[in-house]
């Protein structure tokens, strides 16, 4: 028996316009479509007169109905993904879905189409030659704080998702671990109310302070500007005190290529000089 197709089909992320020919044409062939919410897909599948079988796929069940549909795929039934809005599998449980499929051998086709990420940061104004993906951070604010300490050191362009529930906490341990940056914030991407913020943190904090809190986030935070200061390291002083202080030539050599990052065999030329 052939096996069946996991067809993975990025949703419009608001305005329901922005889908591809080939997703709708893929959603009527299918055999099932693997939906976040069923009752959201619905209204999709509504828009577009499309009647298929609809089954629910999320974080809730990911274990038992990602076992099912493994089993289903094997058997022949060919599968589209779909989740609540954009492309399955970014900070979603289709990645869970995908990489079991690879494993089996299963043939997983990806189509291309909407991603709030990538349409927050092309209009964000900030530099997209190389970015960073961070995502949701963590609930938790000892957690979050560790990773923003993280992210603080990044001298790319940096994607990070949130709740409208967390947005303040968010911004609050920004600017208290990374300082004033640019940032660029946008909610309700392609919808009626479609809006984004560029301005600094503290700006943003005020901003969003004041006018309130609605819809799903998309952060894009300007990378780490700091110019990187790098100390000249004097080898031969080094290894004078360090000998002076009772170590070895050879000693002195391996301590100072190894805590000061210089090359060994540099340490070593400037060291012949150095009579013990």
């Amino acid at each position: 028996m052939e096996r069946g197709k996991l067809y993975i089909c990025p949703t419009p992320i608001g305005n329901l316009e922005d889908i591809s020919f080939r997703t709708i044409r893929i959603l009527e062939e299918a055999d099932l479509i693997a939906a976040e919410d069923t009752r959201h897909t619905i209204k999709l599948l509504n828009h577009y007169d499309i009647k298929k079988p609809l089954t629910s796929y999320h974080e809730h069940n990911i274990k038992e109905k990602g076992m099912e549909l493994i089993e289903r795929l094997n058997n022949g039934t060919n599968i589209a993904l779909v989740s609540d809005a954009g492309m399955p599998g970014i900070s979603d449980p289709g990645e869970a879905l995908i990489g079991e499929a690879i494993d089996e051998g299963i043939e997983v086709i990806v189509l291309p189409g909407a991603t709030a990420s990538i349409t927050a940061l092309v209009g964000s104004g900030l530099p997209t030659d190389k970015f960073i993906f961070e995502g949701f951070l963590s609930p938790k604010k000892n957690e979050r704080v560790k990773e923003l300490k993280r992210i603080k050191e990044y001298k790319y362009t940096t994607i990070i998702y949130e709740a409208p529930h967390r947005l303040l906490n968010l911004l609050e341990d920004m600017l208290d671990a990374l300082g004033e940056r640019k940032i660029s914030i946008s909610r309700e991407l392609t919808k009626k109310y479609e809006e984004t913020f560029r301005g600094t943190i503290d700006e943003a904090l005020n901003y969003f302070r004041d006018s309130g809190v609605r819809g799903e986030f998309v952060l894009i935070l300007e990378g780490n500007q700091e110019e990187e200061v790098e100390e000249e390291v004097d080898i031969e002083s080094l290894l004078r005190k360090f000998i002076e202080e009772g170590m070895t030539k050879k000693e002195a050599v391996k301590k100072i290529a190894h805590e000061y990052g210089v090359a060994k065999n540099e340490v070593y030329r400037i060291s012949v000089k150095i009579s013990e």
